[in-house]
């Protein structure tokens, strides 16, 4: 399960998203400017208000780093 955690505008978030989409990954996003839940998510694990955070089946990676990506997509 991946999860990328965005929000409007942000560059670094559409990287991300064009990135997985380019390895073919299945994703859900949450834009965590209006969504409640997603935002404490974020908080609660990276403490701050911060995009993008993705979550690689429990490898939390904030912003857009392609070896940490590849990375937890190899060990996932």
């Amino acid at each position: 399960m991946i999860t990328l955690y965005s929000s409007p505008g942000c560059a670094y978030c559409h990287m991300a998203r064009e990135y997985l989409k380019s390895k073919k990954k299945k994703f859900k996003e949450y834009d965590i400017s209006d969504n409640p839940k997603a935002y404490k998510w974020v908080m609660d694990h990276v403490h701050q208000a911060a995009t993008p955070v993705l979550d690689i089946k429990g490898t939390i990676i904030l912003g857009f780093n392609r070896e940490q990506i590849d990375l937890a997509l190899r060990t996932s």
